[in-house]
């Protein structure tokens, strides 16, 4: 592919902090170009009175309506789409936008950052989500996967896990993979309060979240079932994942902790701290975003970063896993600019190796 040549970015959903956070990222990026951010419930407003904090590098850019988008579509041979629409309305959403480009002769290619496109079949969806999938004969043309986990997408388009399901999964496959554990693990995860999105509700609301923390949807999460098979088509393991999550009184970040029985070697020693560490940067020796650290990660040093710190204690019978990332960054929009990068085989990091802001 020609390094020089911009590729025409359009980004669906726009007004929602996901979606800001993608703008905020394909601004920067070397081998994206904006072309259009769509919503619509604004089409027509300025996009920067949305994100204040862009504005400044936004200039005049407006809104644009799906019609709009779609002759974007349709005048540029190749382009890159990433979908923050909501859940149940992205999958019929992105359905007609490619049938539109199909008719056109362009090929877009699209990273979904809503659930609609996790699951492998439309009853797996509705099972979660309780409604009917928005348009079952797209899924087979989607791989949901973290980036870590498949170096390479078998399908035209990706699915990119929940934040929940990112910073879980990068701490749990690698215990699976490599047969540390018992197939049951218990994990907690603590997440701020921009993962429930821009809408004020009780949740999320600083008043009540501030100074607070608590838990909510334990054992029966709905990122569970979307965990338990990413983790089994990584892994080769289908694995119980025992999850309690919690409202923490931050604005961005997750905190996972992963807790599993360690197998008895069937040679050698029980595994230790040292051992474990060992195993785990053995594992993502290759993985330029995450790094295995002596200590106990923290969220401000991946804050607003593509990064994810993880760390390991063990004591020869228990293992515990802690991840830290960002849940709009890592967990969402850095995590689907990296799989953008790969899948127009740009350098995975292009774009995202910006450091943490630190002191948030």
């Amino acid at each position: 592919m020609d390094m020089s040549a911009r590729i025409p970015t359009l980004i669906l959903g726009g007004t929602g902090y996901v979606a800001g956070e993608v703008l905020r990222l394909v601004l920067a990026h070397p081998h994206f170009e904006l072309a259009g951010v769509m919503s619509d419930s604004q089409p027509g407003e300025p996009v920067g009175k949305a994100f204040p904090h862009l504005a400044a590098v936004l200039g005049d850019l407006r809104f644009s309506s799906e019609e709009q988008i779609r002759d974007q579509l349709a005048q540029h041979p190749r382009s890159a789409v990433f979908s923050a629409a909501p859940h149940g309305v992205s999958a019929a959403l992105i359905d007609r936008l490619l049938s539109a480009a199909e008719a056109a002769g362009t090929r877009p290619r699209v990273v979904d950052i809503s659930a609609d496109y996790r699951y492998s079949t439309a009853d797996a969806y509705a099972s979660v989500y309780k409604h009917a999938h928005g348009a079952p004969a797209r899924i087979q043309d989607f791989t949901c996967a973290v980036p870590e986990h498949l170096p390479k997408a078998p399908t035209q388009h990706v699915a990119h896990p929940g934040c929940f399901a990112t910073a879980i999964l990068l701490a749990s496959v690698p215990l699976l993979a490599l047969d540390l554990v018992t197939p049951t693990l218990f994990v907690s995860g603590i997440t701020g309060s921009t993962g429930s999105g821009r809408k004020p509700v009780d949740g999320t609301h600083h008043p009540t979240r501030h100074s607070d923390l608590y838990s909510y949807n334990a054992l029966v999460h709905r990122h569970i079932p979307e965990i338990t098979a990413c983790a089994a088509a990584a892994s080769g393991v289908t694995a119980d994942f025992a999850f309690v999550p919690h409202s923490g009184p931050f604005a961005r970040g997750i905190h996972a902790t992963v807790q599993a029985s360690l197998k008895t070697p069937t040679h050698g020693a029980p595994l230790d701290t040292a051992s474990l560490l060992a195993r785990l940067r053995e594992f993502y020796a290759h993985s330029p975003f995450v790094r295995v650290l002596d200590t106990a990660p923290r969220l401000k040093d991946i804050v607003a970063s593509n990064y994810a710190h993880l760390s390991v204690i063990g004591n020869g019978r228990t293992v515990a896993v802690t991840c830290v990332i960002d849940n709009l960054n890592k967990g969402a929009a850095g995590g689907a600019v990296q799989w953008m990068n790969r899948l127009f085989d740009l350098p995975e990091t292009a774009g995202l190796t910006a450091p943490a802001a630190g002191w948030t």
